[in-house]
């Protein structure tokens, strides 16, 4: 897999670049220039969205819209936002985006933001399946678009057994990540089952996303104990593009532990974006 920066975010439009996929979003990010926060946002939404927010995950757009209307951060709000990392599947028919945005209220004063979008090629072209959105402290440096290149062409299957078998092999490795996430460390699991040129949105410390699985471990490990994980979490949605390399798995993180009430608190959602090199290969997580 290769990864490299381009300053015009195109490096050519063949179907299967992430050039080709990086278009259409910035067509959505410069329109959003014209309209309302929200309106922004779910015009690029497919009907079957996944909007992880503070109070769980909205699954479809009339939930999506809801959930953003319900912020009263997005009151009035305009919204402008640049892709920094772009990938795409093999078959050239799902990516991801991420990057930064800034929120502009309407009382004036401006908010700096952070997204990942996974996306899909579907018949009005691309849409956006899964969303989620962090706050940042921090306005991000200016910085160059990279783009995470597949390995190789693939060809998408049209056997429904066949991307049946895709999805639960995807599903059966954000399992695999959590158990073994109790043993090893949550840390130590980050690691493991990363990529190379992975990134983590992070916190509201950190301006853009944490990059790769070293960083994103120590990230994601700092202050844990070892050889243990204080959460576990499994996937209650997966999509898995037909060429069997690239994929989301959507679902909630779970504390290990009641709280002081003696419950254990509600879940927080995720979503993990996963990649890899062939159907021979295992996964690996490329975004979250």
């Amino acid at each position: 897999m290769t990864v490299f920066s381009d300053p015009h975010a195109d490096p050519n439009t063949t179907p299967t670049s992430p050039g080709a996929t990086s278009a259409k979003p910035r067509a959505f990010a410069a329109a959003a220039a014209k309209t309302d926060l929200v309106s922004a946002l779910t015009s690029m939404f497919a009907t079957e969205v996944a909007l992880t927010h503070a109070g769980g995950i909205a699954y479809g757009s009339v939930k999506a819209v809801d959930a953003l209307k319900a912020n009263s951060i997005n009151t009035g709000a305009r919204i402008e936002w640049t892709p920094l990392r772009v990938s795409v599947s093999g078959d050239g028919h799902h990516g991801f985006t991420a990057g930064i945005m800034t929120l502009h209220r309407a009382d004036g004063t401006t908010t700096p933001l952070k997204y990942l979008a996974y996306w899909e090629k579907q018949p009005a072209g691309w849409r956006v399946l899964a969303y989620k959105r962090g706050v940042a402290k921090t306005a991000a440096p200016a910085t160059p678009v990279s783009f995470v290149l597949p390995k190789q062409t693939a060809t998408a299957t049209t056997d429904a057994a066949t991307i049946e078998r895709y999805r639960e092999s995807l599903a059966e490795a954000e399992r695999s990540f959590s158990r073994d996430a109790q043993t090893m460390g949550i840390g130590a699991a980050f690691k493991h089952y990363g990529h190379p040129d992975a990134i983590n949105l992070g916190g509201p410390d950190v301006a853009t996303y944490l990059l790769g699985n070293e960083q994103i471990g120590v990230g994601v490990g700092s202050g844990a104990p070892p050889n243990t994980s204080p959460v576990n979490w499994g996937p209650e949605k997966t999509i898995v593009a037909a060429s069997g390399d690239f994929g989301v798995t959507i679902g909630y993180i779970v504390q290990n532990k009641p709280g002081p009430d003696g419950k254990i608190p509600p879940g927080q959602p995720f979503f993990t974006i996963w990649k890899r090199d062939s159907t021979n290969d295992r996964w690996r997580y490329i975004a979250e």
